[in-house]
């Protein structure tokens, strides 16, 4: 299959970085330029702390404590995979959205004419961290494209 624009869903974790490789390989490839779609799960949004924060002024300091904190690590995810393509010569964009991952995800392919999604597979059980977890159903329910699942790297 001949691709030009592959969107490949990406937060920095190990099973987001094999995504990423396959995703770039496959852009190097075939000549297709790479769009990474990072998405803040909504979740963050109402982290105000107001179950422990005992005045409006304190939670919204906390408040903007996380937004600041998760605009770094976003900027930080985007700058190391634009280095990285930078340095493989592949054409490559990318766009942060707040939100439902699925969503987010089948939205930007609707609007974004693209060929090909790539995501990792959910982590396996016992690896720790937050599973923010992509709708895989709805997922293959809604894209009109192939969608490819890279498997979790083994450790």
């Amino acid at each position: 299959m001949k691709f030009k624009k592959v969107i490949l869903a990406s937060h920095g974790t190990a099973g987001a970085r094999a995504a990423e490789q396959y995703a770039l390989d496959l852009c190097l490839e075939t000549g297709a330029g790479l769009h990474q779609l990072l998405v803040v799960p909504d979740f963050w949004k109402g982290m105000m702390g107001d179950d422990w924060l005992n005045n409006s002024v304190t939670q919204s300091r906390f408040g903007d404590y996380v937004e600041s904190q998760l605009a770094r690590e976003a900027a930080d995810e985007l700058d190391r995979l634009t280095k990285t393509c930078e340095e493989a010569g592949a054409s490559f964009t990318n766009t942060v959205r707040l939100g439902k991952p699925a969503a987010i995800l089948a939205d930007q392919v609707e609007k974004g004419g693209f060929d090909l999604a790539v995501i990792g597979s959910p982590r396996p059980k016992g690896v720790a961290g937050y599973r923010s977890r992509m709708d895989l159903e709805m997922l293959t329910r809604t894209l009109n494209i192939p969608l490819i699942i890279v498997p979790y790297p083994i450790l």
